[in-house]
């Protein structure tokens, strides 16, 4: 099991993952040790902040439910809020889905869990299409666990410290806005495609429109709105199948 393990590791394309996640692990370490930070600050316990870094996993639906759950709010806003937040995941899955179904259903869960945007959105450009062969479908999975697993340990190693280290670090460090600054580099990394930044502005055209809503339910508008659009967009004809065809028969 050992050699089998070394083996892997030494892949080159897991190699090749962990390098190319290493170059953009400084504002993931960032937007981390934020969040660590953010857990404790809330009034959370340092049990309650640790489970929460590694059973969720996921910066943005933590810091979304983090204030929400510091003010009380109802469950189900909490709940609705998170899962307006990860709504993307299921975009992700549905993509991946043909790169990782020839794995049993438990490997296809961890690699779920594993997986979070910076991680697809390298995998995603390097592997435009899923692999047909054996030999293909083992070097699509190596990059994906190279990348994955960085960038799931420079989280929660950075999570960790700021839970460690949140009575300590001063809060005008500005870490805020270096994750800001990460989250908006997977945003225009993600909008790749005329649909995609435009439903991006109307989601945050939205968001300033109901900013004074209360528990941050701006969110879940935005989110909706840009949802709507998208779908509304996408049922439209194409202009090319929806001129008429002129000339003669």
């Amino acid at each position: 099991m050992r050699a089998r393990w070394l083996a892997w590791w030494r892949h080159p394309e897991f190699q090749l993952g962990l390098r190319e996640m290493a170059a953009v692990s400084p504002g993931l370490a960032a937007w981390g040790l934020m969040t660590g930070v953010a857990m404790v600050k809330s009034g959370m316990s340092t049990v309650e902040a640790v489970a929460m870094s590694l059973l969720v996993f996921a910066g943005s639906s933590q810091l979304a439910a983090i204030p929400l759950i510091a003010a009380g709010a109802p469950v189900w806003v909490i709940w609705a809020t998170a899962f307006c937040v990860n709504l993307r995941f299921v975009v992700f899955s549905a993509h991946m889905r043909p790169y990782l179904m020839h794995l049993p259903l438990r490997w296809r869960l961890f690699n779920g869990y594993l997986t979070a945007d910076l991680s697809y959105v390298m995998f995603t450009k390097r592997f435009q299409h899923p692999a047909t062969d054996t030999h293909g479908q083992r070097d699509q999975l190596a990059y994906l666990s190279g990348g994955s697993f960085f960038n799931w340990s420079s989280w929660q190693l950075a999570s960790l410290l700021g839970i460690a280290l949140a009575h300590t670090i001063p809060t005008n460090w500005g870490l805020s806005f270096a994750g800001i600054l990460a989250l908006l580099g997977v945003g225009c990394s993600l909008a790749s495609s005329s649909l995609r930044r435009v439903s991006a502005g109307i989601a945050a055209m939205a968001a300033v429109a109901a900013f004074a809503l209360p528990f941050k339910l701006n969110i879940v508008v935005a989110i909706a709105a840009a949802v709507a659009l998208c779908l509304m967009l996408e049922h439209l004809p194409s202009r090319s199948t929806a001129a008429p065809t002129g000339g003669k028969t």
